[in-house]
């Protein structure tokens, strides 16, 4: 007999138990983690807030620019530290180093790309030889969804 008893008292537990969690009494339950305080401190719409994640405002990046740009640091940006980036840049399209670019020397990388995919040496690309000059986009960052199972095929 006291098997039943105690078989009835751990039903009502776990009825009791699923209540409480699942119950829904529309405020905001109590985790072992959470303080009391913070709970307190929780919205009356019955959700607690989540912490924002902190982000990096614009004026921290603008910040970090302007650190790159005034190289000696004294907190002003020259026009010669501004053009230094620009340059370097300049220097290595400039090929015969004259202090000038034609055309040549600025598409030089644009032409070694077209000569580069002419395969048959036409001056022409067609159709697969264009197709090799697309950029090579970087993989992105973000998660893959991982693939659905497949239906299983209808037998007829």
């Amino acid at each position: 007999m006291w098997r039943y008893w105690a078989i009835g008292a751990a039903v009502l537990a776990a009825v009791a138990g699923g209540a409480m969690l699942f119950g829904g009494s529309g405020r905001p339950t109590l985790l072992p983690a959470q303080p009391a305080a913070q709970a307190a401190a929780a919205p009356a719409t019955g959700a607690a807030a989540a912490d924002p994640v902190p982000e990096a405002s614009e004026a921290t990046r603008e910040q970090k620019r302007f650190a790159r740009y005034d190289r000696d640091q004294d907190g002003k940006v020259t026009r010669d530290e501004y053009l230094a980036n620009r340059r370097k840049g300049f220097a290595k399209l400039d090929v015969n180093g004259d202090g000038r670019l034609d055309f040549d020397e600025w598409a030089a990388k644009a032409t070694a790309k077209f000569v580069a995919a002419d395969h048959d040496k036409s001056g022409a690309m067609d159709a697969a030889e264009f197709a090799t000059t697309a950029v090579k986009r970087k993989p992105s960052s973000r998660p893959k969804c991982p693939p659905t199972a497949a239906a299983p095929a209808e037998e007829s």
